[in-house]
């Protein structure tokens, strides 16, 4: 049995202007086999390392207005990966053969705009609740596999411990088509499928969710936050 750890680092900025709250995380994670280095703003990925590409991707949509760190920004990712497998290191001793817990996800499927029969929209699904990280989304329109036009951002930590992706498909709905987001994950014993259907006049969440992440945040305090999420993952 070999045991493989994930070690998590949170920073997280508060700031206030116009008498609202927002909230800017940094996540740097890694484990034996993969690494994450992510910011979001109030819960919306803003940038993130690619560390098979060997760069930094903004997937902020083009309805914002777009905001752009710093250049090596994906150079100070691979440095903090070095530093967190370290750390994660000196965890592994810490912690001998730590007990194997999984969480389900859970994961709900609707359009980010009204739906307009003909008219490009996105398909999002949102999966959450679930440990360890990742999940795998597989997309199909009327029982025939998709594989175009899809993406997956990196997970995302809740509060609880758990973490969270998005899997958002571009499609153009006409009346009748059918599709499903399936999620596959460890704790599962068959795939997790949601189905949806194309009807005229669907309503969709709506550009507004987004409208935050124009907003200049004002950092007016600190608060920077370590901790460690070590589970065991048994491989055979």
């Amino acid at each position: 049995m070999k045991v493989s750890q994930t070690l998590l680092i949170l920073s997280c900025l508060l700031g206030v202007r116009g008498g609202m709250l927002h909230k800017d995380v940094h996540v740097v994670g890694c484990s034996d086999t993969r690494g994450e280095d992510v910011y979001t703003l109030d819960g919306e990925e803003m940038w993130y390392a690619d560390f098979v590409k060997k760069e930094g991707v903004e997937p902020q949509p083009p309805f914002i207005d777009h905001m752009t760190y710093q250049e090596g920004a994906y150079e100070q990712a691979v440095a903090n990966q070095g530093i967190c497998r370290q750390n994660l290191k000196v965890a592994q001793q810490a912690y001998k053969n730590p007990p194997l817990k999984l969480d389900e996800p859970h994961s709900t499927v609707y359009t980010k705009d009204v739906v307009e029969i003909g008219k490009e929209n996105h398909l999002i699904c949102h999966v959450t609740g679930f440990y360890p990280a990742p999940v795998q989304v597989y997309w199909t329109r009327n029982n025939q596999n998709v594989t175009g036009g899809i993406s997956l951002n990196t997970p995302f930590p809740n509060s609880d411990g758990t973490f969270n992706q998005f899997s958002i498909l571009t499609f153009t709905p006409e009346l009748g088509d059918i599709y499903s987001c399936s999620v596959e994950h460890r704790a599962l014993s068959q795939s997790l499928t949601r189905v949806w259907e194309v009807e005229q006049n669907q309503p969709g969440i709506g550009p507004s969710v987004f409208c935050g992440l124009g907003l200049t945040v004002g950092l007016l305090g600190v608060a920077i936050g370590t901790f460690f999420l070590i589970k065991g993952n048994e491989c055979n």
